[in-house]
């Protein structure tokens, strides 16, 4: 439907062109004759308003129809990247990357290329139909200059969709690098290894840096195909009409052309290539949606798997073969079982993927094979699952207000209760108590409390299955066996997974699994 509306604006806008061309012809043979100009002036008048309207026309339907679909895949995306299944881990800056930027270039596309691509198609073949009653062979010169420029433009073109991919690769791995070493700023300095990021920050933009100027110079290799072919066209057609009103063709001439018509069929000549002209113009816009959009679509190639309608009630987990293989880490397979009340230790030396491990099992990650499932062989419900992350996510506010992040209907009296249970009363004391602020930074906070606060905000969610990693880490041992003591009250009610280095936990829990 919308290709309809972008044709009948395109069709408007080439009658506008017409009118404007022989508003021209016709003015030019009323002053040889020494006629008033007045209906050819109104011709041209009429003629550039009515491009006007098309072209408003043509730019409101684009943008209302690009941020249509802009809405609805930025909403799939952000489930997609908040909760949904990822074939691997990505950073935040990553993550940012395909939220907004991949996003913005795919609507840069469907506003600037998408309509203007409608017309590169029918508008030269329209220009033709129109000229060729005037004169056919200037609309056979027109048609001629088409199939090298048409082959000429999918060469440029496939190189140009080449260099926007790597374009948008090297972006991609420039924000991730970015936003991590900023967020690490202080560690960085602490260690003086400010030299050594500056270099591989360097080494990133400049890499950017080059695969830009790949793709500025394949954009300006198609613009110099189209000058080119666009100049050659108009040229020739100029050529014929000028020496055909001569009588100076070196051949018989195949047609009578009078003044005025052939004034028009120069008129018309550059209406030729112009949607052309336009189509090369938004061009860039075109390979960098398409880049953007080729990777979105593998983000999305691991569909979010739904529960089962109605979810089946959580009786324990089972993880049967579950693997996982991406850069850096190779987990599995692992096969275990637990109970609906039950506390299990995940161990493994740092980096052997005991995080990504929860990530799968909560449905994060999609794993390169194996399956979690619930006890009862159903699809584990996402709403059964607490995580409580080393860091957790902070929102600016107060600290009751993340406590109770996952369950904001609970009252005072049970944050309190539970901000005790885990070990927050001294905070709680000497901060303010739930009114205590907090920024989205957790500035203030010690490593060990936030933990606390996830840990915290896992247990008033409810939910049966809780997911912790490192709870232990960055605590005194008073403090630590206190938080071992509370996982062990809380697996005679609840499904407890612990990924730990803490030989209290591990000697506590039930079963160690160790990868």
């Amino acid at each position: 439907m919308i290709y309809v509306k972008f044709a009948s604006f395109w069709l408007l806008d080439i009658a506008g062109a017409a009118l404007f061309s022989w508003g021209i012809a016709s003015g030019v043979g009323r002053i040889a004759e020494g006629s008033p100009v007045l209906l050819p002036a109104a011709l041209i008048l009429c003629g550039v308003l009515l491009r006007a309207l098309a072209t408003c026309a043509v730019d409101r339907q684009a943008v209302s129809a690009a941020q249509t679909s802009g809405e609805e895949r930025r909403a799939g995306l952000w489930r997609k990247l908040l909760g949904g299944r990822l074939a691997s881990p990505l950073s935040t800056g990553e993550s940012a990357t395909l939220a907004l930027d991949h996003n913005t270039a795919i609507e840069n596309r469907d506003i600037r290329f998408t309509p203007i691509r409608f017309n590169a198609v029918i508008g030269p073949m329209v220009v033709a139909a129109v000229v060729a009653p005037f004169s056919w062979v200037a609309g056979a010169i027109m048609l001629a200059t088409l199939l090298p420029f048409t082959l000429g433009m999918i060469l440029a073109g496939t190189a140009s969709r080449r260099a926007a991919e790597r374009q948008l690769a090297a972006l991609g791995a420039l924000s991730g690098l970015f936003v991590d070493r900023v967020a690490h700023l202080p560690l960085i300095r602490h260690f003086g290894a400010e030299a050594r990021i500056g270099k591989q920050v360097r080494a990133a933009t400049g890499d950017v840096a080059r695969r830009t100027v790949t793709v500025l110079r394949t954009a300006f290799l198609s613009n110099a195909v189209l000058e080119f072919f666009s100049a050659l066209s108009i040229a020739l057609v100029a050529v014929y009409c000028g020496f055909s009103l001569l009588g100076l063709l070196p051949f018989p001439a195949p047609e009578k052309l009078t003044l005025v018509p052939a004034f028009f069929v120069l008129a018309m000549a550059p209406e030729f290539y112009l949607p052309m002209r336009r189509l090369a113009a938004a061009y860039h816009e075109k390979q960098l949606g398409e880049a953007a959009e080729k990777a979105l679509d593998a983000l999305a190639a691991e569909p979010i798997e739904a529960p089962a309608s109605p979810p089946a009630p959580f009786a324990g987990l089972s993880v049967e073969g579950l693997a996982l293989a991406f850069p850096g880490i190779a987990v599995g397979p692992l096969d275990f079982a637990m109970a609906e009340n039950d506390l299990v230790a995940l161990t493994g030396p740092t980096g052997s993927g005991k995080t990504s491990t929860l990530a799968a099992i909560a449905g994060q990650l999609a794993p390169a094979a194996g399956r979690v499932a619930g006890a009862n062989g159903n699809p584990l419900n996402a709403d059964n699952i607490a995580w409580a992350a080393q860091r957790p996510l902070l929102v600016t506010g107060t600290l009751g207000r993340n406590l109770a992040f996952a369950s904001p209907g609970t009252g005072a009296e049970e944050i309190l209760a539970v901000a005790h249970r885990v070990g927050l009363s001294t905070l709680l004391e000497q901060r303010g108590g739930l009114d205590m602020p907090v920024d989205h930074a957790g500035s203030g906070l010690s490593g060990g409390e936030r933990r606390r606060i996830g840990l915290a905000r896992a247990i008033l969610s409810g939910r049966p299955l809780i997911l912790c990693d490192e709870p232990t880490a960055d605590l005194d041992p008073v403090s630590a066996a206190a938080i071992v003591t509370l996982l062990v009250e809380l697996s005679r009610s609840r499904c407890v997974l612990v990924a730990t280095h803490d030989t209290l936990v591990t000697s506590t829990a039930r079963r160690e699994i160790a990868l």
